[in-house]
């Protein structure tokens, strides 16, 4: 140490205040990655228990954490809600009766939930499965909150019975109707304390032949953009959408992520998609290919700074989990697109939002992201990834959980006499 000391004190004074500064750099940069590597084991270690991770004071990525923790712990404790039966007894639900009972499946369970080839249907087959072995179950409807309509549209949609647009619709009137001439509790409020689940872009009229299911009922469905013609803003919950994907070890840091932009996708249907391509195509910087990369999918995420979630077809796509899943901060450009989670997560603390008129400033936005800037939005990501994670049983605050909070706020306070 004392050889250093006098190693220093003889070098000229600009060299030693030169060498210090890079010193001090060098220990700051260290420590931002060790914490970023503590962050990461912590996570790790509270999704592998079903725990949740502590938060600092400042809530991080979070509007409120305190108030949504205090909310989140009373909706455990009182929140319950009734599905539909599929038993056959003497009181037959809908869905078993003479009418339905052909269709059994498509109220059921998904049996392989975790086949890679559900893909964007994924979070609509988990919801189910994650709420029927959920402690808000009740098998009283008299003491529910709010009750399940069970039929699955992705299911329905397969089905050679039904299978097109119109027909799906028909037979979820049809199913709706019954529960309503069956059940007094639909009558009760209208439907207004009626929900379902779709993630297909098929459910944006699955309620069109039912009036009541289209404006009283709550829709989760991952087609939640305010243009489309079935969704209603305030009413119905956007749901994640989430693929089947085995959770990561670890992730890659920022200082290991050798790409400033990543996209692969269809351009033909989004002006958005074709713009950037025109823009950026042969940009060395940035990977934005039109259509599949030239390496596996999922590297683009893992390399990336920053991954980009562009309106195609649809306003929704998994890009969204799927950067949060790897690690890449999420570049939203995707005008009226209304962000799953969005009372309790502030998407601004972890993402990047950009309208579709700025897309020729993309470049020059993400260039502009101080590197403390883009550490704290990574170290927020870290946080928010366990709200984006689906199990077969519920834990902690994911994806189920986080979804029923949605339907909890919606609960009525007030239910008429049937």
């Amino acid at each position: 140490m004392r050889t250093l000391y006098l190693s220093l004190k003889k070098m000229p004074k600009f060299k030693r205040r030169l060498l210090l500064a890079a010193l001090l750099a060098l220990a700051v940069s260290s420590a931002s990655w060790f914490s970023i590597f503590l962050l990461q084991l912590s996570e790790q270690k509270s999704h592998n228990l079903g725990l949740s991770a502590p938060l600092p004071p400042d809530s991080g990525p979070y509007h409120d954490w305190r108030l949504f923790a205090a909310d989140f712990r009373e909706m455990l404790q009182t929140f319950q809600i009734y599905v539909y039966p599929t038993n056959s007894n003497k009181s037959d639900p809908p869905s078993s009766s003479a009418s339905f009972a052909s269709f059994a499946a498509v109220f059921l369970p998904h049996p392989n939930p975790f086949n890679p080839k559900l893909g964007n249907y994924f979070s609509e087959h988990m919801f189910k499965i994650s709420l029927l072995s959920s402690s808000l179950v009740t098998t009283d409807p008299q003491k529910a909150h709010l009750f399940f309509l069970p039929f699955s549209v992705n299911l329905l949609r397969n089905d050679p019975r039904v299978h097109s647009e119109s027909s799906v619709a028909e037979f979820v009137a049809k199913y709706t109707a019954a529960v309503g001439r069956d059940f007094k509790f639909w009558n009760a409020s209208s439907g207004s304390d009626h929900f379902y689940a779709c993630c297909h872009s098929v459910c944006r009229e699955a309620a069109a032949k039912h009036a009541g299911l289209h404006n009283n009922a709550i829709q989760l469905t991952c087609s939640s953009s305010y243009f489309q013609r079935l969704y209603v803003t305030h009413k119905d919950v956007a749901l994640p959408q989430v693929w089947p994907r085995p959770p990561l070890q670890s992730l890659n840091p920022p200082h290991a992520r050798d790409k400033l932009v990543y996209f692969s996708g269809r351009i033909q249907n989004s002006n958005t998609r074709q713009q950037l391509i025109d823009l950026w195509g042969n940009d060395t910087r940035m990977d934005i290919f039109p259509g599949n990369p030239s390496y596996p999918y999922e590297e683009g995420f893992r390399r990336s700074k920053f991954c980009l979630h562009v309106r195609g077809y649809e306003v929704n796509t998994a890009r969204v989990s799927d950067a949060i899943h790897y690690g890449c901060i999420p570049v939203i450009i995707s005008n009226h697109y209304e962000l799953p989670f969005a009372n309790v997560l502030d998407w601004s603390k972890f993402s990047v939002i950009v309208n579709n008129g700025e897309v020729a400033l993309l470049k020059k936005t993400l260039l502009s992201i101080t590197r403390q800037s883009y550490v704290r939005l990574y170290r927020n990501l870290i946080k928010v990834r366990r709200h984006f994670v689906w199990h077969e049983t519920p834990r902690g605050y994911d994806s189920f959980h986080m979804t029923a909070y949605q339907l909890w706020l919606k609960r009525s306070s007030l239910r008429l006499s049937a």
